[in-house]
């Protein structure tokens, strides 16, 4: 029985590896692999789509190689003949502030400022570390008429934005905004581009008269247009973008014209990046489904430029170049004057001046305010070189281009004012491009500006003594003394001196500001930075002497001073080199000199060494010559009794045939 019941065990485990493959459990678990095979499988044929992040960073990818040649860009290059329409400089020079890198690779690099944290192992003084912007090697091509490379024949800036665009164009369909400023002083420039926009959009191929038999319905919306104004409120005036050139253009020339005098175009910056987000995101590997453009049309600064900090943001975040057609920012001021002239032909067309503002081209003020103490001129307004700090920064920052454009612009001599043409600034003064290239602003951010200030002693310097309250100097002052007595010519004496007085603290506690940065002036190395600190110093000191010597030799006469000729009766104080009050203020008129020298051969062909070379043109100290006035002058005659003069028979027809005139909206 027992040997039976081996016998059966045996068989029992023989057969139990077959009963383990053949059981329920091993089915079912095979199975189960087999539909998680099949549905892994699956899932990895198919693309999976996450949620779309609103607020995500569009990465661009690379644009894809194409076969076609480039002799269809060759045919459309920007004009070398000087232009006569807007956006072109009628002397043939470009006057303008490009946003570009000085390092080109082949891959584009735009660095973020690194926040430092503090270690136990030391302090690191630095408080941001900024690497060096690098730009797409393929812009290179396009650099003519940039900032500090001139050019024979510049062409506009429309035209410049043209080829931008059809760049743009090349790599995907596009998106042309244009932010038209609504105020007065851009009626006719609106008009000009408006007149413009045939060769624009000719040139990019969208013009309704062209040949629809070859083309496609995807390239006829190849690049599409959108019209956004500003104002006091921001106006959207394309509810869809288009691409018909008369719809357009009716568009524009139907633009109202805003009389609030306030032009918030970094809130329309905004909101146009809000309004075309969806145009930058990403909708497979060949990026997003448009390029977009910002092409800003205006003539101020902006009343909100606290806004250009969020701006860069919004358009560095969906990668929107911003372009701008602004006008030259005066050099170290806020405001200039517009000449004005009614856009309605029905009233006096007879030009008014408005001030408006421009500038200043740096976030803080880096020139001191004086005027010319020494030929009682008043200081003319020049070009800074550059557009004004918020817009031309965020044309730097998000890769775009800001152009200057000023019709009257002269780089070989003075511009006189009945040169300046309708609508635009009374600019004195222009300088190359090439020989201001050097000498650009420092467009960091707010932050970052001040902390770079705070980290160089003559810069500190620089910015407190421009900050100190306007300072005219002796505008007018009194040089001519006719003595009748002794008494009568002290009191005059003592009143020119009482006008001349509440100068010197102020000029005395600039002086002393400015001493400051001198210990740290050797370790600048940013030429705008040692020119502005140079002129500074240098016109103070020659402010300060002219001030103290001129109260000096007034004290020094009331002491008495013999006529060598009999005939004299009149005292007159005259510019003079040669200082004779003082040895102290010989020494500060010999430094001034010496600094105002420095800039003139250091800094040729820019505004410091202009305003340097005025000022050295007239003498620093004082000297008394001695003439006659007649106390007795002969009376005029009445024409014979009370007869007066004929009035002319038309003074009423030309009374009559007057426009009337309006008075100047706010710009």
């Amino acid at each position: 029985m027992t040997n039976k019941a081996n016998e059966n065990t045996g068989e029992t485990l023989q057969e139990a590896p077959e009963s383990l493959w053949d059981s329920d459990e091993t089915v079912a678990m095979i199975g189960s692999l087999q539909v998680h095979l099949i549905i892994f499988l699956a899932l990895a044929l198919f693309q999976l789509h996450g949620p779309i992040d609103e607020e995500a960073v569009v990465i661009v990818s690379n644009p894809p190689e194409y076969e076609e040649t480039f002799e269809m860009v060759e045919q459309i290059v920007v004009s070398e003949t000087p232009q006569t329409q807007v956006g072109a400089d009628a002397l043939a020079e470009l006057d303008m502030a490009e946003a570009s890198a000085e390092v080109f690779a082949e891959v584009a690099d735009i660095p973020n400022p690194i926040d430092l944290t503090p270690t136990d192992l030391g302090q690191i003084m630095v408080n941001k570390i900024f690497s060096q912007p690098v730009a797409p090697q393929k812009r290179l091509e396009n650099k003519k008429g940039s900032v500090g490379q001139g050019i024979a024949g510049a062409a506009g800036a429309v035209d410049q934005i043209t080829m931008e665009i059809m760049q743009a164009a090349e790599e995907r369909p596009t998106l042309v905004v244009w932010l038209f400023d609504q105020s007065g002083s851009l009626t006719r420039q609106r008009d000009d581009i408006r007149d413009r926009f045939d060769r624009i959009y000719n040139e990019l191929g969208i013009l309704n008269g062209a040949d629809k038999e070859n083309e496609t319905v995807e390239q006829d919306q190849r690049v599409l247009t959108s019209i956004i104004g500003f104002g006091e409120k921001v106006n959207l005036y394309t509810e869809e973008p288009t691409a018909d050139l008369k719809t357009i253009k009716s568009i524009v020339n139907k633009i109202p014209v805003d009389n609030s005098g306030v032009e918030r175009v970094f809130t329309a910056i905004e909101s146009a990046a809000k309004q075309y987000k969806n145009l930058r995101r990403d909708v497979g590997p060949l990026g997003p489904k448009r390029n977009v453009l910002f092409v800003v049309v205006t003539d101020e600064r902006g009343d909100d430029v606290a806004n250009v900090e969020s701006s860069i943001d919004s358009c560095r975040k969906l990668g929107i170049p911003v372009y701008v057609i602004g006008v030259p920012a005066p050099f170290g001021r806020e405001h200039t004057l517009v000449k004005y002239v009614d856009p309605d032909p029905k009233y006096d067309q007879s030009p008014q001046w408005a001030q408006v503002d421009q500038g200043p081209e740096t976030f803080l003020p880096e020139r001191i305010k004086l005027s010319f103490t020494g030929n009682f001129e008043e200081e003319p307004v020049i070009d800074s070189g550059f557009g004004p700090y918020g817009l031309t920064r965020l044309c730097y920052e998000t890769g775009g281009i800001y152009f200057t454009v000023h019709p009257s612009r002269n780089v070989s001599r003075e511009v006189r004012r009945n040169e300046i043409e309708a609508f635009t600034s009374d600019m004195r003064f222009f300088f190359d491009p090439s020989a201001m290239v050097r000498y650009r602003p420092d467009y960091l951010s707010q932050q970052d500006y001040v902390k770079a200030v705070k980290r160089s002693p003559m810069r500190s310097a620089l910015i407190q003594a421009a900050s100190i309250s306007n300072v005219s100097g002796i505008q007018r002052p009194q040089t001519r003394f006719v003595k009748t007595s002794e008494a009568q010519l002290a009191g005059d004496l003592t009143k020119a001196q009482q006008d001349a007085a509440p100068l010197e603290p102020m000029l005395i506690q600039m002086a002393a500001t400015l001493e400051q940065g001198l210990a740290a002036r050797e370790k600048e190395d940013s030429p705008r930075w040692l020119a502005g600190f140079d002129l500074a110093y240098g016109r103070v000191l020659a402010q300060k002497v002219r001030t103290e010597t001129y109260n000096a030799v007034l004290a020094e006469a009331k002491r008495g001073m013999p006529f060598k000729e009999k005939k004299s009766n009149t005292w007159v104080l005259e510019p003079s080199d040669e200082i004779t009050v003082g040895s102290k203020w010989q020494r500060e008129a010999d430094k001034a000199r010496e600094f105002l020298d420095g800039v003139v051969q250091q800094h040729p062909g820019t505004p410091w060494a202009l305003l340097a070379k005025r000022e050295l043109e007239v003498p620093i100290g004082w000297k008394w010559t001695e003439t006659f006035t007649d106390l007795n002058p002969p009376q005029n005659g009445n024409g014979g009794g009370n007869n007066n003069n004929n009035v002319p028979k038309d003074d009423q027809k030309r009374m009559l045939d007057r426009a009337p005139k309006r008075p100047i909206p706010k710009l």
